[in-house]
Order: C-alpha cells, then structure tokens, then sequence
C-alpha cells in the first residue's frame, strides 16, 4: 500500500512539473507572438495627408506615422505631381519628411493649436533626366547642386480638430496646416546675393491631415 501511493504522489508531482513546464513554454511563445504583431502593427500607418505646393509638385499625398513623447514626432512619406508648365513633360516627385512639433494648445473641447512645428524633408524627381552627381558632358564643377535631389527646412502651424467619440466614422482627428519653407539651392543663392527677396527663396504651402488613431494630448 505504501509503494503505492509514493508511486501516486510522483505521478502527480511529475504531472505537476510537466504542466507548469508546459505553461512556462506557451507563456514565452505567446509573448514572441505578441512581440512580433507588436512590431507589424507599428508599420500601419497612423494618418495620410495631403499638400499643396512646397517644393514637392503641385499636389502630393501619402502616408505617415506619428511616435514619439506625446507623438510630437512624424515621419510622412509622399508621392507628389508636378504638371508640365514650361517643360516637355509632367513630372513625379518622391518626399521623406519630419517633422516635430514644440506643443498644443487646447483651444476647448475639440480644438487644438500647435503653434510650431518644425523638421526637414527630402525630396527627389522620379525622372531619369535628373540626376544626382554631374554627369561627366558638363566641365566640372559646371553645376555645384544635385538637379534631381533638394533638402529642405521648414516652420509652420497647424490646427487639429477631434471628432466626438460617438461620430468618428473614418478618421479620429483632422488637422489643417500651413508651412514656411525654402531649401538648399535657395539658401545658399539668397545668402550669395542680397538682391534676393524672401519672396525669392521661401515657399509657402497648405495640407491636410487625416489621423486614424492617435491624438497628441
């Protein structure tokens, strides 16, 4: 009868072990899993926009993120057009941009003002007659700027509306800005020749933006 029941008790003490091992598995692998959608979901999108003029054509749209100490960071990717003007042909531009802004104001229950927002973006000519190092037919240093890249810096306001709770249907918020900007090439001409006027080298632009799920607090 003893034997017996010292087998029983290590038959339950191994089926304890062997469960509590079990979990201790499906605990790190769900944690792994999680882990892993955790970093999949952080490359949805968080708001697309839309902007007019800036160096970036005409009209350019895309897709953004927002991170960051109160999401005061945002890195926006855009696809731009440029119609023909002058040129033999229209144009596509690509834009990488950041931006930062300082902080809000709440302006009452659904309004806010962020009074300043800065940051700089890139943006390049999807054209294969731009190029970015001076082709070898033109006498060096012939043009001393990339023809199909420009780095430019820019200030601006924006304010944000946030739908009720009970009325959001495709969006959370929307935000409506204007930006103050000039790049590269126009820096460096303005500051070679005082005859320039800020009208000459600064360019201002207007958007939009459409936020999914986050709202600065």
């Amino acid at each position: 009868m003893t034997m017996k029941w010292y087998s029983f008790k290590y038959i339950i003490l191994f089926t304890i072990q062997l469960s509590s091992v079990t979990a201790f598995a499906q605990s790190n692998y769900e944690k792994r899993i999680e882990k892993r959608l955790s970093f999949w979901e952080k490359l949805i999108p968080t708001h697309h926009q839309l902007q007019y003029a800036g160096g970036m054509g005409l009209l350019s749209g895309g897709a953004g993120w927002e991170y960051g100490n109160k999401n005061r960071w945002e890195t926006d990717m855009s696809i731009g057009f440029l119609p023909r003007y002058s040129t033999e042909e229209s144009k596509w531009t690509f834009t990488l941009k950041q931006i930062y802004t300082l902080w809000n104001v709440e302006l009452g229950k659904n309004f806010s003002l962020e009074p300043l927002s800065c940051g700089l973006y890139a943006n390049t000519v999807l054209n294969g007659k731009f190029w970015i190092t001076e082709p070898d037919k033109y006498p060096s240093p012939y043009y001393s700027f990339s023809t199909k890249l420009r780095f430019h810096i820019f200030l601006g306001q924006r304010i944000r509306y946030r739908f009720p709770y009970d009325k959001r249907f495709l969006w959370e918020s929307i935000s409506l800005f204007y930006e103050l900007s000039s790049n590269d090439l126009y820096i460096v001409s303005a500051a070679g020749n005082s005859r320039l006027k800020p009208a000459d080298y600064l360019r201002l632009s207007f958007g939009a933006k459409f936020y999914f799920g986050s709202t600065i607090e």
